[in-house]
């Protein structure tokens, strides 16, 4: 292939994945401005978020199935139309549930396009150029959901929320204007004579189930709500059921088969870590700067800039290590261990931490990523036959977004638990028999009848400041304690990246995809 025509596709289809992967994350900013202006509840409104992620888990494992039955071109071309023309039905909503509707088609536009623009970019490459591949498709993964937030703050501090969605259109006509010249079907395509419609279905109730789970479950109260209950219950017979199945007929919707290759079973448990990792880390740090540090969004956004910038570098920079013949459990090694640095030195911030006490730990975090993505992206890939290949990636992508679901759910859960001890600490030690305590409710409830309350409301008032104050602090204590537990999650799963050495060992293909 011509190098202006590779370049030219591969702009096109990393395009088409980075338009899917900040609207995974560019819609939590401007909750409350929908909720306001569709007139819905927050609580309804956060389905907006659900079922895009939900449409998304479901779709992703399924695309290579899809590719094969409609042709991966006709695939690829038809999901970024779809995706476009749900983003421009989303922005004109007039309420809340169709919005929901529109967002979840959009969801299944979105998820084909992750997985397809990865194969597409992976065989567009020469052998010896594909950890080059993964690196370049890297940044994509990457980017998307780091600048999704603040991408989605910027357009509100601008202009309406409507806007989140409509600033779609004219890079999805891009991509598809571009796909429809330079999309080609590969050489060897499979073909699908028979639908595993028992499959579709197990498949759709049993991640569907989860996903609904783990996005509703942290404001449901957990299995205190008897939905919930149910949710977990269905989940967890309708995956074990779409697994026996599938290993069962010969010709499955996903071909779990390909788990056999262990290069791909370990990099997807890394992968599920470094999607943790990824998503929660997005999710904590606008949150905790915005919120409880007071920062602008332009500012949170500015925050996250520099790391993110080094991060593509640190991306080109791994696939050139790989090409070198650096083995790629060090690079996976250096990866966790940077990513672990970044959450030590996040859980140990103040309160009274500002812009400049950011930027190093979020250096590290995005060199940290940036150092997982490449060789995981090639190591899921590296054990299996061209054929199974779009069944392997999408697999793998899979379970990124599984580990940011997970992630996003468990730090909620987390929070919320740390919040409710660390008041209980703090609030013990608050009492009419301490000093410090109440000298300092004294004077700043003469300060309050000094501005004309009385002083009965100005007792009052300095009782809710010192509330307050304390929620701010249990709050503030809860996030730092949230980066730990990231940081710990990533020590623990260090001795995984052991099987490295012999998923590489075993692999059919080389763990690296290159020439050396």
């Amino acid at each position: 292939m011509k190098s202006s025509r590779l370049i030219l596709l591969t702009t096109t289809v990393i395009a088409a994945a980075v338009m899917e992967l900040i609207d995974t994350s560019i819609v939590n900013v401007a909750l409350s401005h929908m909720s306001g202006n569709l007139g819905s509840t927050l609580e309804d409104t956060a389905w907006v978020i659900t079922s895009y992620a939900i449409a998304n888990v479901i779709v992703i494992p399924l695309t290579g199935f899809l590719a094969a039955l409609l042709g991966r071109r006709r695939y690829f071309i038809g999901s970024v139309a779809l995706f476009t023309l749900a983003s421009l039905a989303c922005g004109l909503s007039t309420n809340i549930w169709e919005l929901v509707a529109f967002r979840f088609i959009q969801g299944i536009g979105g998820g084909a396009l992750l997985s397809t623009s990865q194969v597409i970019v992976f065989e567009a490459f020469p052998v010896n150029k594909r950890s080059v591949a993964s690196a370049i498709f890297g940044i994509g993964v990457f980017t998307g959901p780091t600048i999704g937030p603040t991408l989605g703050g910027y357009i509100l501090d601008i202009t309406t929320w409507n806007w989140i969605f409509l600033v779609n259109i004219p890079i999805g006509l891009a991509v598809l204007i571009g796909a429809i010249f330079l999309v080609e079907d590969p050489k060897q395509s499979q073909s699908v004579t028979h639908i595993d419609y028992l499959g579709l279905l197990l498949l759709i109730i049993g991640v569907g189930s989860l996903q609904i789970l783990l996005e509703r479950g942290d404001q449901e109260d957990w299995f205190e709500t008897v939905y919930i209950r149910y949710l977990a219950l269905t989940a967890g017979l309708g995956i074990l059921g779409f697994i026996w199945w599938e290993l069962r007929i010969d010709k499955p919707i996903v071909n779990l088969r390909v788990l056999r290759s262990p290069t791909l079973a370990v990099a997807s448990l890394l992968t599920f870590v470094t999607g943790v990792g990824l998503f929660s880390s997005v999710f904590l740090t606008p949150v905790f700067a915005q919120r409880l540090l007071g920062f602008p969004a332009l500012d949170t956004g500015l925050l996250l800039l520099p790391g993110a910038l080094i991060a593509i570098l640190a991306l080109i920079m791994t696939a050139r290590l790989l090409q070198a013949g650096v083995p790629t459990q060090v690079i996976i090694m250096a990866g966790f261990a940077l990513f672990i640095t970044f959450s030590w030195k996040m859980g140990h911030l103040g309160p009274d931490a500002g812009k400049s006490d950011f930027y190093v730990p979020l250096i590290f975090r995005g060199v940290g990523l940036a150092l997982l993505t490449v060789p995981l992206t090639a190591l899921a890939v590296s054990g299996l036959r061209p054929d199974e290949i779009p069944q392997g990636a999408a697999f793998n992508n899979m379970m990124r977004q599984l580990g940011g679901s997970f992630g996003i759910s468990g730090v909620n859960t987390f929070l919320a638990n740390r919040m409710a001890e660390h008041r209980t600490d703090l609030v013990t030690n608050l009492t009419l028999n301490d000093l410090e305590t109440v000298q300092w409710v004294g004077a700043v409830s003469r300060r309050f009848v000094a501005q004309g309350s009385t002083e009965l409301n100005g007792l009052q008032q300095s009782y809710q400041l010192l509330d307050q104050s304390v929620n701010r602090q249990a709050a503030v204590l809860s996030y730092l304690d949230a980066y730990m537990a990231v940081g710990l999650l990533f020590v623990a799963a260090m001795p995984l990246i052991l099987l490295v050495f012999r998923a590489g060992a075993k692999s059919n293909a080389p763990v690296v995809l290159s020439d050396h």
